[in-house]
């Protein structure tokens, strides 16, 4: 079995590489491997979209890359295959964020990317550091997380999902904060399962055997 983190020059990714390889070995999932090459995440069995920075210079730099995003619209809509997106990778899953610019995502995942706006204007933005999820729906990636599990977050804008069913977990931060989305073979994290501990490392191994 192999799994791709997708890399098109969108943040560091080794210590997601290490958490992923990890936990692989932990629970006998195969191989994991960070690549730009459409070929073989073609050939992966499941997908990773990591993504650090704004939604518009993301989205650019993963369409920049000629057969990549192809290669995984392909693997993850018409062939059903596992997918995380994790950060703005996540945030890119909706119809449009609203970072600087309207900019269009993948729309797998009905909604919007809007800027945090706490109801206590005491409350900084970026929303930075740890916060306790909530979960919302049960899934087969939140298996053995509970309400009040811990999660490291880094980010000023948060998706709102058009359809309350696809929202799995929440947090608070001056009012809710969507956490994790799904649906189907698709899971977004808003924040850094690499860098959440215990309950990040728990849902890196569940994702890695879950079989939508």
């Amino acid at each position: 079995m192999l799994t791709v983190l997708v890399d098109y020059e969108s943040g560091n990714l080794h210590s997601a590489e290490k958490a992923f390889q990890r936990m692989a070995r932990e629970v006998d999932a195969g191989e994991v491997r960070v690549t730009d090459d459409p070929d073989l995440v073609a050939r992966a069995e499941r997908i990773v979209l990591p993504g650090d920075g704004a939604f518009p210079a993301c989205r650019a730099a993963l369409l920049a890359r000629t057969g990549l995003f192809e290669a995984i619209e392909q693997g993850v809509i018409q062939q059903g295959k596992p997918f995380l997106g994790i950060c703005v990778g996540m945030q890119m899953l909706t119809t449009t964020g609203h970072e600087f610019e309207d900019t269009p995502g993948f729309n797998w995942i009905g909604g919007d990317v809007v800027q945090i706006t706490p109801d206590n204007p005491a409350m900084k933005v970026p929303h930075m550091g740890w916060n306790d999820l909530v979960i919302d729906k049960p899934h087969q990636v939140l298996e053995g997380v509970v309400t009040g599990d811990h999660a490291y977050f880094v980010h000023s804008y948060h998706m709102q999902v058009a359809d309350p069913v696809h929202l799995l977990a929440h947090v608070n931060y001056g009012g809710p904060i969507t956490a994790i989305v799904g649906r189907d073979n698709i899971v977004g994290m808003q924040f850094h399962p690499e860098k959440s501990q215990s309950a990040g490392l728990r849902m890196i191994a569940n994702f890695l055997q879950w079989a939508p």
